[in-house]
């Protein structure tokens, strides 16, 4: 009795049709592959956007909020205060008013794109304090 032959490997002579075709399309994944990396790119680059508009506003929400927090107790320099809170990167501009019952301080600071074509509004933030400088409201 005769032992069985080997299986043809896909690169030698008298394979059949069947593995020399899966050994022609060994690249088609490859190419595929080479289609959809685009769409995973950009998908990562809006998971980054989001995580960005998010810290941005977060910021903004602690620049106003130290902004009449300061003002509120001393009277000045709250917006100073906001601005020296957050990122100098960021550039944010603070808005200060106030009366004799309450500080309202506004920070505004705008959003970068990092997708292409993409233009977002600023990230605003407002934030209300009693006042409680003695000088506006007595001892």
């Amino acid at each position: 009795m005769r032992s069985p032959a080997p299986a043809a490997r896909p690169w030698r002579r008298g394979s059949s049709d069947v593995e020399r075709r899966v050994h022609r399309d060994r690249g088609q994944v490859a190419i595929e592959y080479l289609g959809f990396v685009p769409i995973l790119l950009f998908v990562a680059l809006c998971g980054i956007q989001l995580g960005w508009v998010a810290y941005v506003h977060e910021q903004a929400d602690t620049a106003a909020r130290t902004a009449a927090r300061v003002e509120a107790r001393k009277g000045s320099g709250g917006a100073a205060a906001g601005a020296a809170a957050v990122g100098s990167g960021l550039g944010a501009r603070i808005d200060v008013t106030k009366d004799t019952d309450a500080v309202t301080a506004v920070a505004r600071i705008k959003i970068n794109s990092i997708v292409p074509g993409l233009s977002l509004e600023d990230a605003v933030a407002t934030a209300v304090m009693p006042n409680d400088d003695p000088e506006v409201s007595g001892p």
